[in-house]
């Protein structure tokens, strides 16, 4: 059953993201594939990261549950064979408590395209996560889309989730649910698609070396397709309101009616 969102499907921004974000990784490599040989390739490349600030994730992506242990009985000292105790012995005052440290492992998928002449990075999309969008992981994905470009790396990225603080900053910018951007290498120029909830998700360029042109990525294809390979309507409550951030009265009012369309109508 295909989502029932034209573009972006909110209710995929909760505990179902992960599988998402590799699934879209995936399914952007396998798309683009067959228009980049023989010249070029497209690899996913896998990194692990600390998140090592979750608690604005806690019951959104990351389970609500901590491991928490309260002090028990303090030991008694060692025992000697004999019976005797142990008169010199120390014994370490037991702590008040134990708590899980709030850091999580997050595995990130980039894409990245390689010429096969020379095996060097041309392309890098990047799928945004939550951990690249709050600090101290902001700051450290910015450093690398800064490296990137130092090494004239053409850079796609995708951001599909309405929380945390966007990489990019300019007032110029105005404010939307959802964001692509592209900067082709050695170039100052930022090309920005902004998206509401209601827009169908773009057709994107995917600029390879010169002179080859670029080849085309289907965004709204890419998602549909994953959406139906992985079934997701069968995990997830429509009848429910979408994870964080509440929408606003206008996008809570489209979302009932394309949900309801009965009771829109009679409404």
């Amino acid at each position: 059953m295909p989502s029932p969102f034209p573009g972006m499907d909110p209710y995929l921004e909760g505990y179902l993201w992960p599988d998402v974000h590799h699934s879209l990784a995936t399914q952007i490599r396998d798309q683009l594939a067959p228009h980049l040989r023989p010249r070029y390739v497209a690899r996913i490349e896998i990194q692990v990261v600390v998140d090592e600030a979750p608690e604005s994730e806690i019951g959104i992506m990351y389970p609500d549950v901590e491991i928490v242990r309260s002090r028990g009985q303090r030991p008694e000292p060692p025992v000697l064979a004999g019976g005797g105790q142990v008169a010199a012995a120390v014994v370490a005052t037991p702590a008040s408590l134990t708590i899980q440290y709030p850091q999580t492992e997050v595995r990130l998928a980039t894409v990245e395209i390689y010429d096969t002449a020379q095996n060097q990075l041309v392309t890098s999309i990047e799928i945004l996560s939550p951990v690249n969008k709050h600090e101290p992981g902001l700051t450290k994905y910015r450093a690398k889309w800064r490296q990137l470009r130092d090494a004239q790396v053409h850079l796609l990225e995708i951001d599909l989730l309405r929380r945390g603080q966007r990489p990019l900053a300019d007032q110029r910018i105005p404010e939307s649910r959802y964001r692509v951007s592209l900067v082709r290498a050695g170039s100052s120029k930022v090309h920005l698609w902004t998206l509401s909830l209601q827009d169908q998700l773009p057709i994107l360029p995917v600029p390879l070396r010169q002179p080859d042109a670029d080849v085309y990525l289907d965004l709204g294809l890419a998602l549909r397709t994953i959406y139906e390979r992985a079934a997701y309507d069968l995990s997830i409550d429509y009848t429910t309101t979408p994870p964080p951030p509440a929408l606003t009265e206008a996008e809570a009012q489209w979302l009932h009616a394309l949900l309801h369309p009965a009771n829109g109508r009679s409404a």
